[in-house]
């Protein structure tokens, strides 16, 4: 019996995590093309492309790993709400739960080596490479310099986590200095990994405003443009023509003024100048138009337009789901929770969230809601690099590089994979607060025991309701788990309990979700306002120059 329950065991966990392995080459895959249709051809690095790649593919695998945790905490038990014969122990249940948690300290510790150690001394390395009269070995201390200031705040963040103690110290009042010191000593090593979690959690705040950025904007313009298309390439060039004639007549006109020796007037030298560079711009303009009209992936472009439209359609209707569904949240837990003091945690689901609902709709169906998980996950990242290629990189009201095909900087795809880092570290929470109680339980039920009364001896006439006699049956009824479970039926997911740690982070992503659908629906109404895009958007604009042309 305990050799079949073990090959159960087996057989479950070796699912789950064959599912995460081809999920991981699939990842990979996707991230050398990725980083590849973006870097710059003149520019590229074999340094930093591999970070880049390998920055990104943890990001990517991060994601991945909630729906696993998902998964093996619902494959524990049967749809009866009976755990499985592999399942029904105890320390074996402990043993899969901690794998997983074991997979996000990895992950997680990967992603602090990525964001404060790896990534800022591979940036600051090409950074200093610019300058041309500084050899290798000054480039690699400079670097190092600037490197160490990352590794100072990433180790104060992991001593403020580890000395936070979760509960208050017994007897405080009466303790000495040395009592306290103590106290402070045992809880830095009892909780060790709470330092880990406070750590990720500081920098899940960081990528909570590049998610109200960049994701945001992204779930609105990705659909609307898919809807809207381009412009159409022959009225584009005819368009440009026009310009570029317009453009030399002014030219003409201005050059005329000097023909009989006189020098041009300070404001006639300055527009001829101005006018020279529009003249620039338009005739690379004309040479990317010209190269776009004879491509045949414009031409297949058009022939797809249908599947566009109806791709943008069913991306705007996600994007409204999930919309409704974090504001149906929000509310739920402005209503229902204890308030700031508990960070708005609301165990259970008290207003009918439609989200929530769907993949509870989808559990008798495997794997469907596993599948709608991942979409979900997915989604979110997807959207937020449109959202990074659309707007750039800016650092408050100034914009630091643009993402464009073939012609992005080793520095850009750096902060691009870091961006992009931090935004999956907030995804969890978006997708808790989108789903809670899926996210919490998954697909798990419990039997939840009940009396059936028989009636005992009674007057007659009397309208009493039946007592309970000693004979009484006992019925079971199979209710999805939820807060008001009993501990030992229903196991928790480690993510869950890893975005709880510290009630304050919760607090401010609350309040993140709100300033979330805010940007949202200004982002919407901008994009509805907003024309067809040009069919070369964002691959010629007048602080390039004639050189980057070579790359396209």
């Amino acid at each position: 019996m305990k050799m079949a329950a073990s090959d159960a065991l087996l057989t479950e966990s070796a699912l789950g995590w064959s599912i995460f392995a081809i999920v991981l080459l699939v990842i990979l895959a996707f991230c050398w093309v990725y980083i590849r249709k973006y870097q710059s051809r003149r520019e590229s690095e074999v340094v930093s492309t591999i970070t880049a790649i390998c920055a990104l593919a943890v990001a990517l695998i991060t994601s991945a790993l909630l729906p696993v945790d998902i998964f093996l905490v619902s494959f524990m038990k049967f749809p009866n709400g009976t755990y499985k014969d592999w399942a029904a122990n105890n320390e074996t249940r402990g043993q899969i739960e901690d794998t997983v948690l074991y997979g996000y300290y990895t992950l997680y510790s990967i992603t602090l080596f990525c964001v404060f150690l790896w990534i800022p001394f591979v940036y600051f390395y090409y950074e200093e490479k610019d300058d041309d009269n500084i050899n290798k070995c000054s480039q690699v201390k400079n670097a190092l310099k600037y490197t160490i200031g990352f590794v100072i705040i990433c180790t104060a963040l992991l001593l403020i986590g580890a000395f936070i103690p979760l509960h208050p110290p017994p007897n405080q009042q009466n303790a000495t200095q040395w009592d306290k010191m103590q106290y402070l000593v045992e809880e830095f090593g009892n909780h060790g990994l709470a330092a880990l979690s406070f750590s990720i959690s500081s920098l899940t705040l960081i990528g909570m405003l590049a998610v109200i950025t960049y994701t945001a904007y992204g779930m609105s313009v990705l659909p609307l443009n898919l809807i809207k298309g381009t412009r159409s390439v022959v009225y584009e060039r005819l368009e440009n023509t026009e310009d570029i004639e317009d453009i030399e007549q002014q030219i003409e006109k201005l050059k005329s003024k000097c023909e009989d020796g006189r020098p041009l007037a300070t404001r006639d030298r300055r527009n001829l100048q101005d006018l020279e560079a529009k003249l620039q711009v338009l005739q690379r303009r004309s040479r990317h138009l010209e190269i776009a009209e004879r491509n045949c992936c414009t031409k297949v472009g058009s022939a797809l337009r249908p599947l566009k439209i109806l791709l943008g359609v069913f991306f705007i209707m996600v994007a409204l789901l999930f919309a409704v569904a974090l504001f149906i949240s929000n509310l739920d837990k402005a209503l229902h929770s204890a308030g700031i003091s508990s960070g708005f945690v609301v165990f259970g689901t008290n207003l009918t969230n439609p989200l929530n609902e769907l993949l509870l709709a989808l559990q008798p169906v495997f794997p469907l809601d596993y599948i709608l998980i991942t979409i979900i996950t997915m989604y979110f990242v997807f959207t937020s690099m449109a959202g990074i290629r659309n707007m750039g990189i800016w650092f408050f009201w100034v914009r630091l590089y643009k993402i464009r095909p073939r012609r992005t900087r080793p520095q850009a795809l750096l902060f691009l994979c870091m961006i992009l880092l931090l935004i999956v570290l907030h995804t969890s929470y978006m997708i808790y607060s989108l789903a809670p109680q899926y996210v919490m339980y998954g697909s798990q039920k419990y039997l939840l025991q009940s009396p059936v009364p028989t009636p005992g001896p009674s007057s007659p006439g009397s309208q009493s309701p039946p007592v309970l006699s000693p004979g009484n049956k006992t019925t079971f009824t199979t209710k999805i788990c939820d807060a008001d479970a009993p501990e030992d039926q229903c196991t928790v997911t480690r993510s869950y309990l890893f975005l709880h740690k510290f009630w304050f982070f919760s607090t401010i992503y609350y309040f993140g979700n709100w300033a979330f659908i805010a940007v949202f629906l200004i982002g919407l109404v901008v994009s509805c306002c907003k024309g067809k895009k040009s069919v070369i958007e964002g691959e010629v604009e007048a602080d390039d120059s004639d050189v980057s042309d070579d790359e396209y």
